[in-house]
C-alpha cells in the first residue's frame, strides 16, 4: 500500500576544512525533520503551573460559598441546634447542588498537578540533601504526607457530609492532620536550606512558609475550639466563627502551596520525546 504521508530523503555531506565537498551519502528516509520531532510536546513555566493548580480550588471554593449564600442560605447556615448562624461551613457549602459538582470538578482537575508537584519537591530535596541522611528521610516523609493530604482532600470532596458523614469526617481529619505535618516537615527542610544558602529567594520562601504554617496552625486550633464550643453549648454565632476560621485554614493552606511559585521560578514542566535510542 502506498503511504499517503510525504517523505523526505536526508543526505549526509562531509566538508573539508577548505570548504570543499569530499563525500556524501544517502541516509534513511524519515516522514518529518528531526528538529520538529525533538521539539517538546508541552512546555509550561512552573510559575504558571503553580498558579493554575492553586486557582482551581480557590475559585471553586469562592464560587461554592457565594452560590450557597445566594441560593440556599437557610440550608447552608442550618445548625443541628437551630441557633443563629450567618456563614456556611465549607462542608455545608460543598454538599449542596450545584455547588458540590463545581467543587468536585475543581478538586478533580487540581489533584493530578498536586501529585506532580509533590514528586517535584521530592526530587528537589534529594538533590539538595545528597549527603544528609536525616533530611533525605524527612524529604520522603514530606512526600508521603503530601500524597496523604491530597488523598484526604479527595475523600472529603467526593463523599459529602450529607451522604456518609463518618467517611467525610475521616477524610477531613486525614487532610488537616497531613496538611499540618506536611507544613511542619517542609519548614524543617527549608530551615536547613536557608541556613546554608546565600539566595535571597530561598530565604524569603522559608520565611513565608514558616509564617503561613504558624497562621494555619493557630486558626486550626481556633476552629476546633469554636466547633467544640458550638456542639457543647449551642451559642448563637459561634458556628459562624468556626466557619470563618475554617475559611482561613483552607486559604492559608493554598497560600502555603503557592510558595512553589517562588521555589521553582526558573523551572518548566515539559513533555517531550525521549532521545533517539533511549527507552524508558
Amino acid at each position: 500500500m502506498t503511504s499517503l504521508l510525504p517523505e523526505w530523503t536526508a543526505y549526509r555531506v562531509v566538508v573539508d576544512t577548505a570548504g570543499g565537498v569530499i563525500g556524501s551519502g544517502k541516509m534513511q528516509q524519515v516522514p518529518y525533520g528531526s528538529v520538529d520531532r525533538d521539539k517538546p510536546l508541552i512546555r509550561v513555566p512552573f510559575t504558571r503551573f503553580a498558579v493554575i493548580t492553586v486557582c482551581l480550588p480557590l475559585l471553586g471554593l469562592i464560587t461554592c460559598i457565594v452560590l450557597s449564600m445566594l441560593n440556599h442560605y437557610n440550608a447552608a447556615t442550618y445548625t443541628h441546634c437551630q441557633v443563629a448562624n450567618y456563614l456556611p461551613s465549607i462542608s455545608a457549602a460543598i454538599s449542596l447542588t450545584p455547588e458540590r459538582y463545581i467543587w468536585r470538578f475543581s478538586i478533580g482537575l487540581h489533584s493530578a498537578p498536586r501529585f506532580l508537584m509533590a514528586a517535584a519537591y521530592l526530587s528537589f530535596y534529594r538533590g539538595r540533601f545528597t549527603k544528609r541522611l536525616t533530611e533525605q528521610l524527612l524529604s520522603v516523609l514530606t512526600f508521603l504526607l503530601a500524597l496523604s493530604e491530597n488523598v484526604g482532600l479527595l475523600l472529603l470532596t467526593y463523599v459529602s457530609s450529607t451522604e456518609t458523614y463518618n467517611v467525610h469526617k475521616s477524610g477531613f481529619i486525614i487532610f488537616i492532620g497531613s496538611s499540618l505535618f506536611h507544613m511542619l516537615c517542609t519548614c524543617r527542610l527549608w530551615s536547613v536550606i536557608a541556613k546554608y544558602s546565600l539566595s535571597a529567594e530561598e530565604m524569603m520562601s522559608y520565611r513565608h512558609k514558616f509564617r503561613l504554617f504558624l497562621f494555619n496552625g493557630c486558626f486550626c486550633l481556633l476552629a476546633f475550639y469554636f466547633f467544640r464550643r458550638h456542639n457543647t453549648y449551642c451559642e448563637a454565632g459561634i458556628y459562624t466563627l468556626f466557619a470563618f476560621c475554617e475559611y482561613l485554614v483552607v486559604l492559608s493552606n493554598m497560600a502555603f502551596h503557592m510558595t512553589a511559585y517562588r521555589d521553582f521560578g526558573g523551572k518548566e514542566v515539559i513533555v517531550a520525546t525521549p532521545p533517539e535510542g533511549k527507552h524508558f
